[in-house]
């Protein structure tokens, strides 16, 4: 038998277990109105993944107020059971900074774990021991609450080797960086809450439980909402202080914290921002008064020039701290501007000109007028609220000695400056409304200078000993006349220029700047003269579009290793010089609508990495040099001759091209190359181009050459080609192998295709994917004789009809071809309708459930009536088709032109299975309606459409064909936008070969 002693000391044992374990279970009170908690706690679980046997530590990382503690709260409640012991440390951060804090902490957590008096620890070194050896066998669930410091981890939790296997640990902060050091993984971000959560929390602390509101109620509400974004904290505050308040005064209410922040929601903010270092502050000052909204790069590059130390770490500490976002522009939350701003004006509450910043327009009005400005100015934005004129104080910046930058975004001023501060970094002041700089403006610390759109019209002589500047902006200064002398500005980086169409020249100091990266002179009209050599070896952007009096490119001296593009549009230089092989890693040249270009270097066959040469609307440019006409090419560009087997067998020398030596490629890398409208006399240069295997799209459209060289052939890759235009061509040799699109339209003299020969001859059967044989007459009428003299028609009165029908044989492949001197739909078409007066027609077809896609089309057919002969005339028709009312493709949509004013028919073939590519629609039976519709024409018009389904011979009938019985005029709903939008894309632009 047992001692009664025993038995009392057993059942005191017993007691003590059941009421620990009992306590262990009790729950957290989460929150008085839990709303939106429940989707964060799921989201919280799949990090933590309890199921899984792994030792884990899950951080919740976000913004005072944001809700983390309420979030690990919840989840602590829902999860505590399934673990051997469980402890929630709350205030981490608060209870650490007491004298003997973490080891406090550290006794709470053994007492909690372990339990009993005799696991007190006298020393945190002790406690971490102790931990360790008590923990490591247990699964436990532990939460530190706001942690904010390396020691209070490394004292608490320091890795997890400390606890057994399956544990997990939670911690909560507002520092990211802080979770990565400790390499916690996941991080768990808790974001606002979404605008119906956050209505329905306010709503419970504003109104308890009253359920039905009036529209004055629920306006205040959703303002208060705006007001707060999301924040549980400013939710929570807002609504117990309107709470019982008149509805009316909650508007004054709220802009009344716009002017002074609330400030139970600013203590628990600023705790955050109390924490950075100084450095780390004054640039989260900058960008909440500041830089909201602009992007990093820019603000970075501001922060720089205002002499901000490592802008770039303290950008990267505020997002860690969750004060910023970051993605392409920097945003923040407005309650956490606000508080930035807040700090600023508590600088001086009552004198604007004793802050360190100023954005308020009438802080930034008061001191500009009134003279009211002080050394303690750093910054000044002035961002107005009116458009009314500021009448500038003469000296108003004299007294600001340590003004590090203006910024000038919408004001518009006048009156005078006579001095401006010697510590300015940044100066941007667009519209400047003087027509010089202070002459006493020592500019020495300037690093950007930027005043576009400004009557400036004369720089001075001020830049001449000026080493930090690297930024000068005066686009669109139209009294700019020219470029002063910037010998005096060796670091230099962007120069823009834009628009200054009253400048004539820039200075040859300029040529010099070899740190230039950026140089923008786009539609400086009146501009004639550049430097005559430059020397621009940082160079990545130039831009001479649009000066037209410009006729001279500099030489280039030495290597442009950075310039990768070089586009020119409609500017006024003859020719290039051959020192663009300077240009190295040039990959696109682009000299379009440059009226007066006559002549292109030799060397531009050196440019090996060149890869998209576009000369558009040169007219003058007659001929492009070939490569046999240059010296020797450089050695320094090695090219693969992998994937050019075939130049054995295509580019021999009977074919009329150049033979591959080694070392020696000429434009090797050339995938696209566009001479439209260029007048090219001839092709010849094509057999000395080595991009046998990259040539992707060429277009010779606009030329004046009667032959296409038989080398065409050797590019392997082309699938483009574009000879539209080329009224003197007379033949087209044999094409390469992966020709997928072919326009000739208003190839006049074009005889012979030979791979439509062949396909007529029998000889091949793969046609040619996407065609425009348009007012190609000769050739139409020869492949008539032609398929006569093999006798492959029926009905010798419609043999264009039967020639169409044999391309439709060869391969259901997507083609237009215009007849000339045909007035009627051929008979073959099985739905037709004559137009008498009518604009638009549809057709309607069922696809039945037995459809095939593959080798089934609609043939489409339009066929024209010549108003007036014997003239250039222009018929606008568009298709459309639609499925089930939805637009799938419109396959014709462009003006089309009859160069010999005859009556015509056009006649175009279009696969399903491009329909079926484009539609993602659902399997057959469904409705496909085509609708062919003619705009306004006073010169030509419509008779007579058809359609007609294409299936292979003795199929299966998988499609029924009607007329549609109710015709209108009218085009579907939004379509006639659409159709104006095309047309008005032509007439700015020439029209593409149909995709």
């Amino acid at each position: 038998m047992l001692s009664p002693a025993y038995e009392a000391n057993f059942i005191d044992d017993i007691v003590e277990k059941i009421s620990k374990q009992l306590k262990e279970l009790s729950y957290l009170n989460v929150a008085k109105y839990p709303v939106g908690v429940e989707f964060r706690v799921q989201q919280m679980l799949e990090c933590l993944d309890v199921r899984r046997s792994d030792t884990r530590m899950v951080g919740i990382w976000g913004t005072g107020g944001i809700g983390k503690t309420t979030i690990a709260k919840a989840v602590y409640n829902s999860i505590s059971y399934m673990f051997e012991g469980s402890c929630f440390l709350a205030n981490v951060r608060e209870e650490s900074e007491v004298h003997g804090g973490l080891l406090n902490l550290q006794n709470i957590l053994l007492s909690k774990i372990v339990g009993g008096k005799e696991v007190m620890v006298t020393n945190v070194y002790e406690g971490i021991t102790l931990l360790k050896e008590r923990l490591r066998h247990k699964r436990i669930l532990l939460v530190l609450d706001d942690v904010n410091k390396p020691d209070q981890l490394d004292k608490l939790a320091g890795a997890t080797d400390w606890f057994g296997c399956g544990s997990r640990i939670i911690i909560t902060t507002r520092d990211k960086h802080l979770l990565i050091v400790h390499q916690v993984i996941p991080i768990y971000k808790a974001r606002e809450l979404d605008h119906d959560d956050a209505r329905e929390l306010f709503r419970s602390y504003a109104f308890k439980t009253k359920t039905n509101l009036d529209e004055n109620e629920k306006l205040s509400v959703n303002a208060v909402v705006r007001y707060a974004q999301g924040l549980p904290l400013a939710l929570k505050v807002l609504g117990s202080h309107l709470c019982c308040r008149p509805i009316h005064q909650w508007q004054a209410e709220l802009d009344g914290y716009r002017r002074e922040p609330n400030q139970d929601i600013q203590k628990i903010l600023k705790i955050s921002y109390d924490d950075l270092e100084q450095k780390v502050k004054e640039v989260f000052l900058d960008i909440a008064c500041f830089f909201k909204g602009r992007t990093k790069n820019d603000v970075i590059q501001t922060l720089e020039s205002c002499g901000r130390i490592n802008p770039t770490t303290s950008i990267e500490v505020l997002v860690e701290k969750a004060l910023i976002n970051v993605e392409y522009h920097i945003t923040m939350h407005d309650l956490l501007e606000e508080m930035g701003k807040d700090i600023v004006h508590q600088e001086s509450p009552k004198e604007p000109g004793e802050r360190s910043r100023l954005w308020h327009p009438q802080d930034v009005l008061q001191v500009l007028t009134e003279n009211t400005g002080t050394s303690k100015i750093e910054g000044i934005l002035a961002n107005m609220s009116t458009e009314d004129e500021i009448r500038l104080n003469s000296k108003c910046f004299k007294k600001m000695r340590y003004l590090k930058f203006f910024i000038n975004v919408n004001a518009r001023f006048c009156g005078k400056v006579e001095y401006l501060p010697e510590q300015l970094r940044l100066l941007d002041w667009p519209k400047y409304p003087f027509q010089s700089l202070p002459s006493n403006f020592k500019m020495k610390k300037l690093i950007q200078l930027s005043m576009p759109q400004s009557r400036i019209s004369s720089l001075g002589e001020g830049f001449k000993r000026l080493q930090n500047l690297t930024s000068m902006n005066f686009s669109e200064c139209k009294f700019l006349t020219k470029i002063p002398d910037l010998s005096g500005t060796p670091n230099l980086e962007r120069l823009l220029l834009s628009g200054c169409t009253s400048l004539v020249e820039v200075h040859p100091s300029v040529g010099l700047l070899d740190k230039l990266v950026d140089l923008f002179l786009l539609q400086c009209s009146n501009l004639v003269m550049l430097p005559r050599k430059v020397n621009w070896r940082s160079l990545k952007h130039i831009n001479l579009s649009y000066c037209k009096r410009l006729e001279n490119f500099p030489e280039i001296v030495g290597e442009m290793k950075y310039l990768t593009s070089l586009m020119q549009w409609h500017c006024g230089i003859k020719e290039l010089p051959s020192s663009i092989r300077h240009l190295i890693n040039l990959e696109s040249l682009y000299l379009e609508g440059c009226e007066n270009f006559t002549n292109l270097p030799c060397s531009i066959h050196e440019l090996q990495k060149l890869e998209c040469v576009s000369f558009k609307r040169c007219p003058k440019l007659i001929t492009f040099p070939n490569k046999d006409d240059s010296h020797v090419l450089p050695t320094h560009s090695k090219v693969s001759h992998d994937n050019c087997d075939s130049l054995s067998e295509t580019g021999s020398d009977d074919d009329g091209c150049s033979s591959l030596e080694p070392d020696n490629f000429a434009l090797s890398s050339l995938r696209n190359f566009n001479a439209r409208g260029c007048n090219l006399s001839n092709f010849d240069f094509l057999a000395s181009l080595d991009c046998a295997s990259t040539l992707h799209e060429l277009d010779l459209s606009g030329s004046t050459s009667v032959i296409l060289p038989k080398c065409i052939n050797k590019f392997v890759s082309l699938w483009k080609l574009n000879l539209s235009d080329c009224s003197r061509l007379v033949e087209i040799p044999k094409l390469p192998p992966r020709i997928h699109k072919l326009d000739v339209t208003n190839c006049i003299s074009l005889e012979r295709i030979s791979k439509l020969s062949n396909i007529l001859e029998r000889k091949e059967s793969q046609m040619i994917k996407k065609m425009d044989l348009t007012n190609c007459w000769k050739l139409c009428q020869n492949f008539v004789q032609m398929a006569e003299k093999e006798d492959v028609f029926v009905n010798d009165h419609e043999v264009d009809a039967d020639l169409f029908s044999l391309f439709l044989s060869s391969q259901r492949s997507e083609f237009t071809v215009t007849f000339p001197g045909r007035t009627q739909v051929p008979k073959w078409f099985s739905c037709q309708m004559d137009f008498k007066g009518y604009q638009r027609f549809e057709f309607c077809i069922e696809i039945l459930p037995n459809f095939k896609w593959v080798n089934t089309g609609l043939a489409l057919c339009v066929a024209v009536d010549q108003k007036l002969q014997n003239t250039s005339t222009v018929c606008s028709f568009f298709v459309l088709i639609r499925i089930n009312h939805e637009d799938v493709e419109y396959p014709y949509s462009r003006e089309h032109v009859d160069s010999e004013g005859s009556d015509h028919v056009w006649l175009h073939y279009f696969p399903f299975r491009e329909m079926h590519r484009v539609s993602y629609m659902r399997p057959p039976p469904f409705m496909c309606r085509v609708i062919i519709f003619q705009r306004d024409s006073s010169e030509a018009s419509l008779k007579s459409c058809g359609v007609h389904l294409v299936m292979p011979p003795n199929g299966d009938v998988c499609m029924k064909l009607s007329r549609a019985e109710n015709l209108s005029n009218e085009l579907p709903e939004g379509k006639d936008s659409y159709f104006d939008d095309v047309c008005d894309e032509r007439d700015a632009d020439e029209s593409e070969f149909s995709e």
